[in-house]
């Protein structure tokens, strides 16, 4: 007879800080592998940047995204040399398919950028050479 899997609540405090980051958009773990340990199909977490900060380019492997952004103004590049982007403010879905670079930027200078994100299997993040800001069509620092 088989294992019974049960429900798992992930308390404010303990979720799990050691995941993949990317420079200045840190992602902490609340449901997946490590956390929740029948956990082997999904990742759910909080990625955050402070206000002027932003990620390195990076891509998240065979993994589809789905992002939620839950406070502040965030903007992805993307294309040939991050010259494309959108932007998204509180309330808006993305969705990032696989292997597909990109920059994530909290565009406010003065107010944290928080998103909640999912993806399957795992909190995959694979690191691409960093760009210099300016680069990046408006993006500003602290």
């Amino acid at each position: 007879m088989a294992a019974e899997v049960k429900a798992v609540v992930t308390r404010k405090g303990q979720e799990d800080t050691g995941t993949g980051q990317s420079g200045g958009c840190i992602r902490v773990t609340g449901v997946g592998p490590g956390v929740t340990a029948a956990t082997s199909k999904i990742w759910f977490g909080k990625v955050s940047n402070e206000p002027g900060y932003r990620s390195l380019p990076h891509h998240h492997g065979e993994a589809e995204t789905g992002g939620y952004v839950l406070k502040g103004v965030g903007r992805i590049y993307f294309g040939e040399n991050y010259s494309e982007f959108f932007d998204m403010s509180e309330g808006d879905f993305v969705f990032v398919p696989p292997n597909w670079p990109h920059v994530e930027v909290n565009m406010s200078t003065t107010e944290e950028l928080v998103w909640l994100t999912t993806r399957t299997p795992d909190n995959i993040v694979v690191n691409l050479p960093d760009v210099d800001d300016s680069t990046l069509a408006g993006f500003r620092r602290v």
